[in-house]
């Protein structure tokens, strides 16, 4: 079944950088773009940044400039660096496929960003 475990979440200082990671199972994953998503306490999950399969990306505003995207797709995992990290980035992450029908949700890592 499809499957997917993210890591690498942690607490972080204003300022500082993280880089999560996502193993994929299940998915025909280089056939399809794929996604870091966020969920903050009471809000909306949201998709932040985008990977297709050629390797080109899209970012929400809020993270251009300070988070990039990356794939793997012989090992089919996905990457997400994360710097200059501010609290409002706080959140647990997913990845999953970005299409209009996501594939059934991992665990998600928690990032924290307080000093």
């Amino acid at each position: 079944q499809v499957q997917f475990v993210e890591s690498g979440g942690g607490l972080v200082q204003p300022g500082g950088s993280l880089r999560l990671s996502c193993a994929a199972s299940g998915i025909m994953f280089k056939s399809y773009p794929m996604g870091w998503y966020r969920q903050a306490p009471g809000k909306e999950r949201e998709l932040v940044a985008k990977i297709f399969s050629g390797g080109s990306t899209d970012y929400v505003d809020s993270v251009e400039g300070r988070f990039t995207i990356s794939r793997d797709n012989a090992k089919n995992t996905v990457s997400l660096q994360m710097n200059s990290l501010k609290p409002e980035d706080t959140a647990v992450y997913y990845c999953n496929v970005a299409v209009l029908a996501p594939k059934p949700w991992g665990q998600g890592t928690q990032v924290t960003v307080s000093s």
